[in-house]
């Protein structure tokens, strides 16, 4: 069976999906192929036993985010986004700290207070860097400690940078951290405090309705449906193989991992665009989703900088949305970056809950088994692109070999890391491009 569309699209994520909405808006007829069973892809939701939904990996939005809000207002969704104040924290040495506005950085006393000043200072200085070339060639660790100081450093930054990045944490360049320091300080309240916003019944809710209007537009959007290679036709590609038959397009959208990617394409040439496609690194996730009878306390957002967890960070996500949304439940995501050749990715479910309550049991001394109501266990293969030294030099672009195949993935959202608002933007991008080109 052949079908021939204007613009097919890779990926139900929120990049596929916000350009197939914009050109099915534009009378466009749209294609869009998804291998998972649901759309949103990192965003996306599941459902507990019961029917109460959840994203499988903990979201928010940033108060200063302006490319979702944008995309809410135009489906007519913005009454179902919620701003509310967090409660962030860290966990050292045994104990917690509370970390939201600046006076909390006053009382942290596991630093001498001359370095609790150096690290209150950092995020004005890291607003002093208006070219952020300057410093992709330095770890983040040499950049952080020129800045605050090795204690510093040590305390507050390296324990979180080795759990991010696992293996690489050496490797990461400073704009990773340069980023994500200058966003989180501007997302402050004039209390000092962070305002943080999310989308009622999870992000798939949006991205489901992004599925509808490309359906009502005469688009197709299928799911659970792999691509399997790419056929060319010279220097334009001309069909996409799938176990149902070949999908012919017009222009063609590409919105997986770069490796994903890579193994479509393997077959038609292009070594050396292939070998640069590969050359970019990504680490897994796995993120354990807690439904629990009581709450483990009362932060949304704990750091954990205790080198001995296996954990970045506990999320207690009705510290931030209600717990009346969850049939009264209280719900808390654990999430762990590794490479894929960590044993620990290969635990069964039960395992690596049993793995990670030991872990909270030494956090939270009085968690008992029986508070835990219901769980899952989520995997993603291509979690976090590792942008290295010099990243921007070796990145692929958005143009490919082939005259009508264009790339939008997370790892090229750089300097920004990947986040749903910079998925939207560069779903919005791509999409002018792709229209130029069916005009031409």
């Amino acid at each position: 069976m052949t079908n021939k569309y204007d613009v097919v699209i890779v990926g139900a994520g929120f990049t596929g999906l916000t350009a197939g909405y914009m050109l099915s808006k534009q009378g466009y007829k749209v294609r869009v192929l998804e291998s998972d069973r649901s759309p949103g892809g990192l965003a996306g939701t599941f459902e507990f036993s019961d029917g109460v939904q959840l994203e499988k990996f903990y979201h928010h939005w940033f108060n200063n985010d302006k490319f979702v809000p944008a995309l809410v207002q135009e489906l007519g969704m913005q009454g179902d986004v919620i701003t509310l104040p967090t409660k962030t924290g860290m966990y050292f040495n045994g104990r917690m700290w509370r970390l939201s506005s600046p006076m909390d950085l006053l009382r942290f006393s596991a630093l001498s207070l001359f370095d609790r000043i150096r690290l209150g200072l950092v995020v004005l200085q890291v607003r002093r860097v208006k070219d952020w070339h300057a410093i992709e060639h330095l770890s983040i660790r040499e950049w952080l400690e020129s800045l605050c100081g090795e204690k510093v450093y040590k305390v507050v930054w390296e324990p979180l940078v080795n759990s991010k990045f696992s293996k690489y944490a050496e490797s990461v360049n400073a704009v990773w951290m340069w980023k994500k320091l200058v966003l989180r300080g501007s997302t402050r309240n004039d209390k000092g405090g962070e305002e943080l916003a999310y989308f009622k019944g999870g992000f798939g809710r949006l991205a489901q309705a992004m599925v509808t209007s490309i359906r009502a537009a005469g688009g197709l959007v299928t799911f659970n449906e792999k691509v399997t290679g790419v056929r060319a036709d010279g220097a334009r590609i001309a069909a996409l193989q799938t176990a149902d038959g070949e999908v012919e397009g017009r222009q063609f959208l590409f919105t997986p991992a770069f490796p994903i990617i890579a193994d479509m394409f393997q077959q038609v040439g292009a070594a050396d665009w292939l070998a640069r496609m590969r050359r970019v690194k990504y680490l897994g996730n796995m993120c354990l989703v807690l439904r629990l009878q009581h709450s483990l306390s009362d932060t949304y957002w704990l750091n954990v900088n205790d080198p001995g967890f296996p954990f970045v960070g506990v999320i207690e996500h009705t510290n931030f949305d209600s717990t009346d949304n969850y049939k009264g439940h209280h719900i808390a995501f654990l999430s762990r970056y590794l490479a894929t050749d960590d044993p620990i990715w290969s635990y069964g479910d039960e395992q690596y809950v049993d793995f990670a309550f030991q872990a909270l049991k030494r956090m939270f001394p009085a968690i008992e088994r029986s508070w835990i109501v219901e769980h899952r266990v989520w995997r993603a293969e291509y979690a976090q692109p590792v942008t290295e030294r010099g990243f921007s030099s070796y990145v692929p672009p958005t143009e490919t070999p082939f005259a009508n195949g264009f790339i939008a993935t997370m790892a090229q959202i750089y300097p920004e890391d990947r986040g749903t608002n910079y998925a939207i933007r560069e779903g919005r991008a791509v999409a002018q491009r792709i229209a130029s080109q069916l005009k031409a």
